[in-house]
């Protein structure tokens, strides 16, 4: 058993790059390795592009002024883990919706006890709660697949990452044991982890370990988007802001509130059919709050 610290993302990333991290933490002397230990310490090949890539080297500035930004350390590891994932997953991504009159309706009726006890319950509180759920009720979801390829391991937890976005780049911290806490609970750690993620006070440990992430635009704005899978996670779940959509009954039209769903997966376990029954379940639990109460 390693005595190195490491979160299990990096694991991942070190069984893909080739690299030992027990022989890394000796070399550095050190018994915790971060991404950025990887990135330092991985061969040229195994991240650089594929392909003549000459052509990117361009003089901007005889085209009219430019001004030059230096990239920070952690983006640029971000950029490179992105490029991996994109690289090396066969991604696809499923589009939906789901009607959240009712979640609406009940944050209006708790907005009362919300104050008094000093938490912002958002609607992604309950996103997650029914997210949770549904990867209770679909195991593949929560899974992830080994470094090389043939065993799917399946998690009998649910721990879901949140993408942060923060002045020093994205931040996805993880919320644990979503599917045994309550909406008051998670509503807290949410709100508790986007702060120290925005101070830079995350730790590494509590950026590990998910069984799948959420990336919602829906303060932002959007109507879809294409989010990437974060390995070794299987999926990711994309938010965007809640529309008006006109939806007929029978020949009366009615305006609902409808939440667009953007399901990115990993096609190498998961198939359009799974993500479709995914999505369609995760929607229901939207409609009816109800049921990821029980």
């Amino acid at each position: 058993m390693s005595n190195v610290k490491a979160a299990p993302t990096v694991r991942a990333m070190a069984l893909q790059k080739g690299i030992d991290i027990d022989a890394l933490a000796r070399d550095l002397g050190r018994t915790t390795i971060g991404a950025e230990d990887l990135e330092q310490s991985a061969k040229p090949a195994a991240s650089a592009p594929k392909g003549d890539t000459s052509y990117w080297q361009v003089d901007h500035a005889q085209y009219g002024p430019v001004s030059e930004e230096p990239m920070s350390r952690f983006a640029q590891i971000a950029s490179a883990n992105l490029s991996a994932a994109n690289a090396l997953i066969p991604q696809v991504t499923h589009h939906d919706r789901a009607d959240v009159t009712a979640i609406e309706a009940l944050r209006a009726t708790l907005k009362p006890e919300a104050q008094t006890r000093g938490v912002k319950l958002t609607a992604l509180v309950f996103h997650l709660k029914a997210l949770a759920r549904a990867l209770r009720e679909f195991p593949r979801f929560n899974a992830s697949l080994s470094a090389d390829g043939k065993t799917l391991i399946l998690k009998d937890y649910v721990h879901i990452g949140v993408a942060v976005d923060t002045a020093h780049g994205l931040m996805v911290p993880v919320i644990r044991d979503v599917d045994r806490k309550g909406l008051w609970q998670i509503a807290a750690e949410l709100s508790d982890l986007a702060s120290r993620a925005q101070a830079r006070k995350i730790t590494p440990d509590e950026m590990g370990g998910a069984s799948m992430s959420v990336s919602n635009l829906g303060g932002i704005g959007g109507i879809g988007f294409t989010p990437i899978v974060n390995p070794p996670e299987l999926a990711i779940l994309g938010i965007t802001r809640t529309e008006t959509v006109t939806v007929w009954d029978g020949d009366t039209p009615r305006p609902v509130p409808m939440v667009p769903l953007d399901l990115s997966y990993d096609h190498r376990v998961i198939n359009g059919a799974d993500a479709a029954r995914f999505v369609s379940y995760l929607s229901g639990l939207i409609a009816d709050p109800r049921r990821i109460m029980v």
